[in-house]
């Protein structure tokens, strides 16, 4: 149950962050109310790694699996840093991290459901 808890925050993660390039790319193309989109997307996607950090210390709790917990961590570290890059107007740090930031969370998608999360033994629904 904790695996595909983690599994499905992984999913809304990268699903909620790959809407984030889109949303500024209306912003750029000259629609103004895009970049009220793009800070709302990005309250959802920082919300959303938040969930799956807790779901990661859950894994790793339960599962005895710590590389979810440390990806994680690292995607949601990135990801804040550079969340409050854009709120300060650095798009010299907001721009690159956040391509950095989408492409490790499709690499950590990708792996989540490539590698099985074992159950916990004697546990059921684990």
């Amino acid at each position: 149950m904790v695996g595909w808890a983690f599994r499905a925050l992984v999913s809304a993660h990268v699903a909620a962050i790959t809407g984030q390039p889109v949303l500024a790319g209306v912003y750029l193309s000259g629609d103004f109310d895009g970049l009220r989109w793009h800070a709302v997307g990005a309250d959802v996607v920082t919300s959303i790694g938040y969930l799956q950090l807790f779901a990661g210390i859950a894994v790793w709790v339960r599962l005895r699996r710590a590389w979810p917990f440390a990806t994680t961590t690292a995607v949601v570290a990135a990801e804040t840093v550079q969340y409050f890059a854009g709120l300060e107007g650095a798009l010299w740090l907001h721009v690159p991290l956040g391509v950095m930031t989408v492409a490790a969370l499709v690499v950590q998608f990708i792996d989540v459901w490539r590698r099985p999360l074992p159950r916990r033994k004697g546990a059921e629904n684990a």
